[in-house]
């Protein structure tokens, strides 16, 4: 058990390791992922207000760190970079020598604090697909054993969650190095720290070293039930999962799919702030002195060019793309990586500029699959 101190000194004890920590903080009127140097930069009194196309801040004086759900940057960003260089080649003056540069690791380890539930759900999709892969990515796999990631359990989903249907949250039960659990109330204000890997503890003895600590009682325990139990029964979406795969996959022809392509605008906003979505595309440039450089950056199966093969794309239509994103998720996934692609974080709701929402559209398909 810790209280604000004991995390402001959790912070300093990341940094003081080498780690980059990053975490939630205001920015742009929204709740993002930015440096943290104490708990100051955490947004304290704030609450997120999310809706089908709609996300803003409400601010309040309670002394809550994470009292918000999910902004519009997810972890993955910090692991699988919208940029990255995959290799650079140069060629030498004089002999023409050429020397080439694979996946150079020129970043600082980083430390994520306040990864929700449904984050760490995210990364263990990413782990199987990316890390896990008969190849695994390099770069990848780098930056994803060396990020230290610090878990906020979840006490206040917004509007548009649905982790609970997923089995993604509130809780986190593992994929974390040390995991909060937030708690105000008359006890005062504290966290519960449990511990996930041999560095997670090895951090949390350096700080309880340092501040002291008290042991987690019977009543802070009792209290972390209720605020999970509580988050769980106030989600603002539900999906129904059962046969959900099968389902979507009997139902390509579906008349849903033209009503969601007369309001989709196929602009991509749902694959980019998503936690799972891992399409790229690579580019390779040249310059005068010799230097080729090959780049990748994230993609997304909107983009016309995304199914292009010889003779032209194989989605052509807004139907089409949207089809292919939907049932990916929640159907082909399981059949590609054993796994949902899916996992309630409500990213693709709030920030579709309409306000689709897959809980909707699966539940419309899933109310009339029977009688079209």
């Amino acid at each position: 058990m810790i209280d604000v101190a004991g995390l402001d000194r959790l912070i300093g004890e990341l940094w003081a390791r080498g780690y980059r920590v990053i975490g939630p903080v205001v920015a742009e009127d929204a709740i993002a992922l930015g440096e943290l140097h104490g708990v100051d930069d955490l947004p304290r009194g704030c609450h997120d207000v999310q809706a089908p196309g709609s996300y803003r801040i409400e601010r309040g004086d309670d002394p809550s760190l994470f009292a918000w759900a999910v902004g519009p940057h997810s972890v993955k960003a910090e692991v699988f970079p919208p940029h990255a260089v995959v290799w650079r080649a140069r060629r030498e003056e004089g002999d023409g020598t050429v020397t080439i540069t694979e996946n150079e690791a020129d970043d600082v380890p980083v430390a994520v604090l306040g990864a929700r539930p449904c984050e760490l759900a995210a990364l263990a999709v990413l782990d199987r697909v990316l890390g896990a892969a008969p190849t695994p990515d390099p770069v990848y796999r780098r930056r994803r054993d060396e990020c230290f990631v610090v878990a906020a359990e979840c006490g206040t989903p917004s509007g548009t969650c649905f982790c609970a249907s997923m089995g993604s949250g509130p809780g986190a039960d593992d994929g974390f190095d040390l995991a909060l659990t937030e708690l105000v109330d008359e006890g005062g204000h504290r966290f519960v720290v449990r511990v996930g890997t041999g560095r997670g503890g090895e951090v949390l003895d350096a700080v309880l070293d340092d501040i002291g600590h008290r042991d987690v009682e019977e009543a802070d325990l009792s209290a972390r039930r209720e605020v999970l139990e509580g988050a769980a029964a106030r989600m603002g979406r539900t999906i129904d999962t059962r046969g959900l795969p099968e389902l979507l996959a009997g139902n390509i022809e579906h008349p849903r799919w033209d009503d969601v392509a007369s309001r989709c605008l196929a602009c991509g906003n749902c694959t980019l702030v998503c936690p799972t979505c891992f399409c790229s595309t690579v580019q390779d440039t040249s310059d005068l002195s010799g230097t080729i450089e090959r780049t990748r950056s994230w993609s997304s199966c909107f983009d016309l060019a995304h199914s292009y093969i010889h003779g032209g794309p194989v989605r052509p239509t807004t139907r089409s793309m949207y089809r292919q994103w939907m049932t990916h998720k929640l159907s082909t996934w399981w059949d590609q990586f054993g796994t949902s692609g899916c996992v309630g974080c409500g990213r693709c709701i709030t920030w579709c500029p309409v306000g689709i929402d897959i809980t909707e559209e699966a539940a419309a398909i899933r109310a009339s699959a029977g009688r079209v």
